[in-house]
């Protein structure tokens, strides 16, 4: 029996996203349906106090080495066509014409 209010996320694993406020954009690698890190991680990471009931994200950081994790509210649709640079995505992901597609199904 599934729950009739279930939330559904935005954005799936290989979309390019901008974030709202820090204006960096990425690829997300990994998509919670709502917060699940740490109370600690929150309070020392999370500076614009984002709801935690909401979908949140691993970003593979365009131009960086790092990812981040997003609140849903925090980011957008990427229109910029440039390819996102980040050492990681082509053990994650096949560049396509339609975009970033899964090399392998995660579990």
């Amino acid at each position: 029996i599934g729950c009739s209010m279930q939330r559904k996320a935005k954005f799936s694993i290989g979309d390019v996203v901008r974030h709202r406020l820090f204006s960096y954009r990425g690829i997300i690698s990994d998509v919670d349906i709502e917060f699940s890190e740490s109370n600690s991680w929150y309070k020392q990471n999370a500076s614009t106090l984002p709801e935690k009931d909401q979908p949140w994200y691993r970003v593979m950081v365009d131009g960086e080495t790092y990812e981040t994790y997003a609140a849903e509210s925090n980011l957008e649709s990427d229109i910029n066509s440039d390819p996102i640079q980040h050492p990681a995505i082509r053990k994650i992901f096949n560049e396509t014409d339609a975009g970033y597609k899964l090399r392998h199904r995660l579990n």
